[in-house]
């Protein structure tokens, strides 16, 4: 579970070298940060990461980073999803992709990991 006061730390001390994106699951993109730092770009980038990180809700903080943190059934240790609960997961999945809370490949990557979990 990632938790968004340590993101924003990471990204304003060590942002330029893309830690806080490692920390958040984007390794791509933190592999960038980490290559380009001694361009600087990076540290202005992370910047902008800051800025949204502090700006950003704790509910949708949560919805973009946490979002697999699904209630498990008890009993079972896989968590019990009715064909409803799994198409609207899908669907806000979606939405949120289409609001631009997350990139198409992140998008993708969290609807693979979700129906593999399946």
């Amino acid at each position: 579970m990632k938790n968004k006061s340590i993101a924003i730390l990471l990204a304003l001390f060590l942002g330029g070298l893309g830690i806080h994106k490692f920390y958040l699951g984007s390794n791509v993109t933190g592999l960038l940060y980490f290559l380009f730092s001694w361009t600087f770009i990076p540290a202005i980038l992370a910047i902008f990461d800051l800025v949204g990180l502090v700006l950003i809700s704790e509910e949708a903080f949560n919805r973009k980073y946490n979002w697999s943190m699904l209630p498990q059934s008890s009993g079972n240790s896989q968590p019990m999803l009715s064909s409803d609960r799994i198409t609207q997961t899908l669907f806000d999945l979606k939405k949120l992709y289409e609001q631009g809370v997350i990139t198409a490949e992140e998008y993708e990557e969290k609807r693979q990991n979700f129906l593999n979990k399946l």
